[in-house]
């Protein structure tokens, strides 16, 4: 027998110290970080927000913290590839668990996300969200902009986000519009990537489209991001459908001739110079999913974003 434990979701003691738990087995806590609402010594909190009533095509994205925590469990002991290092030796993680979202109330819904958000943020801890689709990303933004203020936006998405609203309306389809109206993001140091529809408005970010990230080396498309963002506090939102259908069929709103999962990773794993104060994956909805694809690029992605912040504490 590999371990003598089992549960680490509960039962660790030690933020910094791997997990035991066998892959197949044990509870679902993402990466067997514990499960803890306490903030003391933590440097990243990772949090669900199990929310999809703003979506305009397929719902399911509710379940996605769900899914991408499951789909975690393959990353095993071992150094995580590739960082070549035990993200937690020197990076102190907890799973906050997910939001408490009242499902027949949904006016309350961007006040309690934010609450929460701004619990981890003013805690000092980094932030992680797992969504949900791509609404659950506003509240979030005006949490960290009550830290650090105007942030660049990096957005891996095969859609703008940009389309106008009210102000009010809770729709996934318009919070970067409403961001850049509101003065919380930066449009000058802001940039998307993968790109693969119109809306009636770019809101002055500089888009990379499907047919640029496709003929782009990675290494272009990273100095694209940090010429564009500079040495702004930055947040990073990867919507899985920025990548092909074919890497991740399981979300709301598909679009053909996206990149590839590599590809995509390659280029979030050569931004740990940018000064990232938060992050989130969204739109993953297992229901369309098959052989937990969607949810193993997600739970990827996530991973990334932890690696990244482990090599920025270690320098």
């Amino acid at each position: 027998m590999p371990s003598t434990k089992i549960d680490n979701a509960f039962t660790a003691r030690n933020l910094n110290a791997a997990a035991e738990d066998p892959t197949h087995a044990g509870a679902l806590s993402f990466m067997r970080r514990k499960y803890s609402k306490s903030l003391s010594g933590v440097d990243v909190a990772v949090m669900g927000v199990p929310f999809d009533a703003a979506v305009s095509n397929r719902p399911g994205a509710r379940f996605g913290p769900q899914a991408v925590r499951r789909a975690s469990a393959i990353f095993d002991n071992d150094p995580q590839y590739p960082f070549d290092a035990d993200l937690f030796e020197n990076l102190a993680v907890v799973d906050r668990g997910d939001v408490l979202l009242d499902y027949g109330n949904h006016s309350q819904t961007p006040k309690r996300i934010e609450k929460e958000a701004a619990k981890v943020v003013e805690s000092g801890a980094k932030l992680i969200t797992i969504g949900g689709d791509h609404y659950v990303t506003w509240p979030t933004l005006k949490a960290h902009f009550a830290k650090y203020g105007k942030m660049a936006l990096v957005q891996f998405d095969a859609h703008q986000d940009t389309w106008f609203d009210d102000g009010k309306r809770i729709d996934h389809g318009s919070f970067v519009g409403r961001a850049v109206r509101d003065g919380t993001i930066d449009p000058e140091h802001s940039i998307q990537i993968g790109i693969r529809t119109h809306a009636p408005e770019d809101c002055g970010i500089k888009m990379l489209y499907g047919y640029d990230v496709e003929e782009m080396r990675i290494a272009e498309i990273v100095k694209a991001i940090k010429e564009r963002v500079g040495d702004m506090p930055c947040y990073i939102t990867f919507d899985i459908d920025c990548l092909d259908p074919a890497y991740a069929p399981g979300t709301g709103t598909p679009v053909a001739g996206g990149p590839s999962t590599a590809k995509m990773l390659g280029v979030l794993r050569d931004l740990g110079s940018l000064n990232i104060v938060g992050a989130d994956i969204v739109e993953v909805a297992p229901a369309y999913d098959h052989a937990d694809i969607t949810a193993i690029a997600g739970a990827s992605v996530a991973m990334y974003y932890l690696g990244l912040l482990a090599e920025q504490k270690k320098k």
